[in-house]
């Protein structure tokens, strides 16, 4: 694997695919402790997990309070 800007996005994208088809966290197919690429796959994978995430959180957020006015 090549590091990256263009593979960190990917993993990425990767990782909010996963979080949106209801994967959990822990499912990464990267492993935290594994060599330099796994390491690099893991930590953009859960990043973009964590974005999507959060994303959800948000919105989940913003329409609960649009709805209570």
């Amino acid at each position: 694997m090549e590091l990256n800007r263009q593979t960190a996005l990917a993993l990425q994208q990767e990782g909010k695919a996963a979080y949106e088809a209801g994967d959990p966290h822990d499912s990464s197919p990267y492993n935290r402790y594994g060599n330099a690429d796994q390491q690099f796959g893991y930590q953009y994978w859960t990043r973009g997990w964590s974005m999507a995430r959060s994303a959800a959180e948000d919105a989940e957020e913003q329409a609960g309070a649009s709805a209570g006015r």
